[in-house]
């Protein structure tokens, strides 16, 4: 990024169907967020004066271009990327919805791949509507692993200000989660996880609990084995390779006496573990971020919302702080890259000679839950 210009933020439409637009054009009816970056809409300018219009929302001034590479600085822009005629119906699933939703999405991918734009902010998106031959992934957490990864894998995390929640398995069958886990994916999700918390949110030697999988962790094997013969061990082993990982925690009781507060982040089993305590906590202002991929991702933490689509209701917080979140870890990573990138070698170390060394251990690894 140059240092010259703002950050310039893609945001994707979503489903042209549900909220997306409204939550989208109510962060923008002032120029506030327009001295932190430039706000880059891919959509329709029809499909959002359709919106507009029914729901009686102004935005600050808007400049329509059809090359993101042409946007004003202090406006909010809009990338025509939709060709011909979009019906809209407002809180009904449709595959017309689903398929301008993937335009917009291929067109801000493609440009976040060259430099165009610096982070992408996606709106909701239905995975039914969504879904075809083109787009045949369970969301856009798999699907940008696919187009943005270069062979790294996403961490789909959580994040709030009360608390950050990352998943081992995410769209899974409830079915098939036990199968889809073992050591090995537990440890890559942990390192991940250990990484994204220090680059991305500048949190120092993060530690990281880990819930079980069983109802009370399994109870010494008499509900399930999993703690025993795959979590434990994947901890163990992580705390092995420097990750502060503490745990299993039975999910439960982890919750719902607020020990998340004594963590700085939390690893859980599958989604509805994970994202059902986060949601009853921090709907409104949740984010969810996809951590691991070497470019920044964020979405509000709620769906395309149907039941409320076109009555002007729909809260506006977490697609507000979606982009804001994206603006920080854009930042932290520049100045962490930018710290890292010649570190100096540690001159006070000899090897092969007698040196002393602290062993701090006993005061990182302490458990937190004592």
């Amino acid at each position: 990024m140059s240092k010259e210009r703002k950050i310039r933020i893609g945001i994707t439409q979503g489903d042209t169907n549900g909220v997306g637009y409204e939550v989208i054009m109510k962060c923008f009816t002032s120029n506030d967020i327009l001295d932190l970056c430039v706000p880059i809409i891919y959509g329709s300018s029809k499909i959002m004066n359709y919106h507009r219009k029914a729901l009686g929302i102004q935005t600050t001034q808007l400049n329509i271009t059809r090359n993101a590479g042409y946007v004003k600085e202090n406006s909010l822009n809009l990338v025509e990327v939709i060709n011909g005629e979009v019906k809209i119906e407002l809180g009904q699933p449709g595959k017309q919805a689903g398929n301008a939703a993937f335009v917009a999405l291929e067109a801000a991918v493609n440009d976040l791949k060259k430099g165009v734009i610096d982070v992408l902010v996606t709106a909701p998106i239905s995975k039914e509507n969504i879904h075809s031959e083109a787009f045949s992934f369970p969301g856009h957490t798999e699907y940008l692993e696919t187009s943005l990864g270069d062979g790294k894998k996403a961490l789909m995390v959580l994040c709030s200000e009360a608390m950050k929640v990352a998943l081992v398995t995410t769209h899974v069958p409830v079915a098939k989660i036990a199968q889809s886990i073992n050591k090995d994916v537990i440890v890559e999700k942990l390192h991940i996880f250990n990484d994204s918390l220090q680059r991305d949110f500048n949190i120092q030697k993060p530690r990281i609990a880990v819930l079980g999988l069983n109802p009370h962790c399994g109870d010494n094997g008499v509900i399930g084995s999993e703690e025993k013969e795959i979590i434990e061990p994947a901890i163990q082993q992580a705390n092995d390779e420097q990750v502060l990982c503490f745990g299993p925690y039975a999910a439960d009781g982890f919750f719902g006496n607020s020990q998340y507060r004594r963590f700085d982040g939390v690893l859980a089993m599958y989604h509805d573990q994970g994202l059902a305590p986060f949601k009853a906590i921090a709907m409104d202002d949740g984010v969810n971020v996809t951590a691991g991929l070497p470019f920044v991702r964020t979405s509000p933490d709620h769906g395309t919302g149907y039941d409320i689509a076109g009555q002007g209701i729909a809260s506006e917080k977490s697609m507000r702080q979606a982009i804001f979140t994206a603006i920080d870890i854009f930042t932290n990573r520049y100045r962490w890259d930018e710290m890292y990138q010649n570190p100096l070698k540690k001159q006070y170390f000899d090897k092969g000679k007698d040196n002393v060394v602290l062993d701090l251990t006993k005061i990182e690894n302490e458990d937190p839950m004592g």
